[in-house]
Order: C-alpha cells, then structure tokens, then sequence
C-alpha cells in the first residue's frame, strides 16, 4: 500500500442495458485501481439505461468499504455511446483517463493496468483489443478506413482505451466533442499502441452505426474523393472506348452503328467524367471546410450527481 503511485487516474464507464456485468467489473477494475494508485474516480454516465444497470452501481458503490470519488451523469434521453463518452471525458479529472463502452469484460482483468504500464513507457494513447475484428461489416470499416486514412496508426475493434491527459487536450483543442473518438485519437498525431489479447470482443458492443461510419470516412479520410475521382476517369475511360470504336468502324468501312449512337455514347461518357471530376473538386474543398470548422456534437445532460 505505501508504494501506491501519486498520479489521479479517471475510469468513465458506459452504462447502457448490462445489468448483471456492472458488480463483477467494479470489483476488478476498482480493485486493481485501489492497488495501484492512491487516488482515483469513477465517471458513470447513465444513457437512459432502461434496466438495472444504475441500481446495481449504486449498491456496488454503497457497498464498498473505501469509495472513491463517485460521478453519475444522467443523460436526458439516450443518445449513443459517442455523446455520452463526450460528457463523461468532460467531467474526468485525472491526469490518465480509462474509457470503458461496456462492462463487458472479454479481456484478461490485468490488461487494465497493463494499459496503464504502456501509457507511462510514453504513449499517450492505449488501445486493447481482441485479435479478432469483431463481424465482417466492421472488418470492411476497418479495412476502408485505414486504406484511406493518413494516421500511422491503424483501427480495429476495441474493448476500452486508456488516455493521457495531453491526448484529451489535444484532440480538445481540435473540437470540443468528437463524432467518433477513435478515429479522432489515431488523427490527433500522439503516440498510440495497441495491446492484443487472443479471442474476440465478446459481448463488448461496436457501437458504430451506420450514420456514424459515413461521418467519421468524410471527416478523418479522403474515400469520398478518391470515390468521385475514380469514378471519373471510369466514364473517362469509356468515353476513349466509345472514340477509339468509332474511330475504327469509320476507317475500317465495316457496317457503321446506329445512327447517334456515337454522339450519344461520347455525351453521355463525357458528361458524366466532368460531373464527377467537378464533385471530386467539390468534395476536397468540403473536406478542408470540415477540417477548419469541424461541426461540434452536443450532448444533452439531465442531472449529475456526486454519489462520494
């Protein structure tokens, strides 16, 4: 106990619909905490969880012998994992700061602080993750992401992350909320490791939609250039073919096409390559708007209360 570490290390914990996973996970993760440092807090922030998830922390908490500093955010209606992990981070305090977007625990117990061990050698962005990527959709996301994203660091499934607290300030000072952290982090130019344990994710969630997907390749990639672009040269490509044909029945004095077929084929081709090549154009200037303006994402809080 006498050779606990000084630093003030934060856990923000997700609480959704898990009502059974809250007691086993604060006892591992509370107890490895209370081993290690001599101070730390929890950050619960309750997305209109429908359940027992609320009650079964709060017995947890009531519980205790020692508990620590106690912040439970009740958000006003459900509003995802995103916005909710936004409003926890702002109420977080440590100088080292966990996320956890589930009680879920896939992971070997140890690789909490094992995370920790990795932020203190220098980086100040931990990631674990299961050797497997967790359903073919977010394989594809992945793949897409990383193909086109300019981080050195690429993503994959995840069960929880650990931050310094110049990580948090500086993708702060980008935004004050994010639309998708982890893309924002691998973006933020610190350093960042991955810890891999062997299985998959389990019942930890991907709590990447649809909708989110979308924002986060037009946000922190250039996949919706690179589309139009590509898709320009195609039409241009087959605006050569449609030339270079009937160039080759004129010379060769074979059974000519269809009248205004030529013309036809060559407007359609062409107009098409320039309506594309402008949206590529189009779509790099949004691009660098986004990055100079960058759209904040609000959150809406109900009530928070210091249980501790």
């Amino acid at each position: 106990m006498e050779n606990r570490e000084k630093n003030y290390v934060s856990a923000v914990v997700y609480l959704g619909n898990e009502a059974g996973c809250a007691a086993p996970f604060l006892a591992e993760l509370c107890g490895r905490l209370a081993e290690r440092f001599e101070q730390y807090e929890l950050v619960f922030v309750n997305d209109a969880s429908g359940d027992g998830t609320e009650a079964e922390v709060r017995r947890f908490i009531d519980e205790m012998d020692a508990p620590p500093p106690v912040t439970l955010i009740h958000l006003s209606l459900r509003q995802g994992v995103e916005a909710a992990m936004n409003a926890g981070l702002d109420m977080a305090v440590g100088d080292f700061v966990w996320e956890f977007d589930t009680m879920a625990m896939p992971y070997p117990p140890e690789m909490i602080l094992k995370a920790y061990d990795a932020c203190i050698e220098g980086h100040d962005i931990v990631s674990v993750s299961p050797s497997k990527n967790r359903g073919a959709g977010a394989g594809l996301f992945y793949r897409l992401f990383n193909s086109a994203s300019r981080s050195p660091y690429p993503l994959r499934t995840d069960v929880f992350r650990l931050l310094s607290r110049r990580a948090i300030n500086r993708v702060r000072s980008v935004t004050a909320s994010t639309p998708y952290r982890k893309a924002a982090y691998a973006a933020s130019g610190l350093s960042m490791k991955q810890l891999v344990f062997p299985g998959s994710a389990g019942r930890a969630v991907e709590h990447l939609r649809f909708s989110r997907a979308v924002s986060s390749l037009a946000l922190y990639t250039d996949v919706g250039s690179r589309v139009s672009l590509a898709i320009a040269f195609i039409m241009l490509a087959l605006m050569l073919v449609a030339l270079v044909y009937t160039l080759v029945v004129f010379f060769a004095g074979a059974q000519a096409p269809a009248e205004g077929w030529t013309t036809t084929m060559l407007l359609l081709t062409g107009g098409f390559f320039g309506v594309f090549l402008i949206m590529s154009i189009v779509l790099r200037y949004l691009s660098l708007l986004v990055e100079l303006i960058f759209r904040k994402q609000s959150y809406l809080v109900e009530s928070v209360e210091r249980l501790v």
